[in-house]
């Protein structure tokens, strides 16, 4: 770790977003290879406009791994994203389907993003009082999640709205 943060940020708040960057890179790290496994393992109807669809979501959650690992590096930090670390201090459950439908990939997907979405949130308003920059990118990653589980509930949802159980 560097000696130094970012002009006008003192040490003690630079740890702390450092830290919950950190939390939030293992989280979409995690979520990235999700998706390219959900894109491999997909089957059944509508499958290749899910196959399709999630292309674009892994690009996107890749570019926002690279940014908040930039962040956490920018405030002086040594952002970690090995395989290892990642599967050692996540603290959910692993993505347990293989091989399986459509509805049923969505549907545990939509909790993935229900998690994920909720814990983004919250250190997004923790931002609000420690670093108005990493909150904004928080900000701008929470709206494309909350767009990707849009997408994802699209094909969950009946005419009236109500998700599929």
């Amino acid at each position: 770790m560097t000696a130094w943060s970012v002009p006008g940020l003192d040490d003690s708040a630079a740890e702390k977003v450092r830290t919950q960057l950190q939390e939030r890179l293992v989280a979409l790290i995690d979520l990235q290879l999700t998706l390219k496994h959900i894109h491999w393992n997909v089957v059944g109807p509508n499958f290749i406009g899910v196959h399709e669809m999630l292309d674009p979501h892994v690009e996107a959650v890749r570019e926002m791994t690279d940014a908040t690992a930039e962040r956490i590096a920018t405030l002086g930090g040594e952002p970690v994203g090995t395989p290892g670390y990642v599967a050692t201090t996540r603290d959910w459950d692993e993505y347990d389907l293989k091989r399986a439908s459509v509805d049923s990939h969505l549907k545990k997907l939509d909790e993935v993003y229900n998690g994920l979405i909720a814990d983004h949130r919250e250190v997004m308003r923790e931002f609000e009082e420690l670093d108005l920059v990493t909150h904004d990118m928080m900000v701008e990653q929470t709206e494309q999640l909350e767009m990707f589980q849009w997408f994802v509930r699209a094909h969950l949802e009946n005419a009236a709205g109500e998700l599929k159980k």
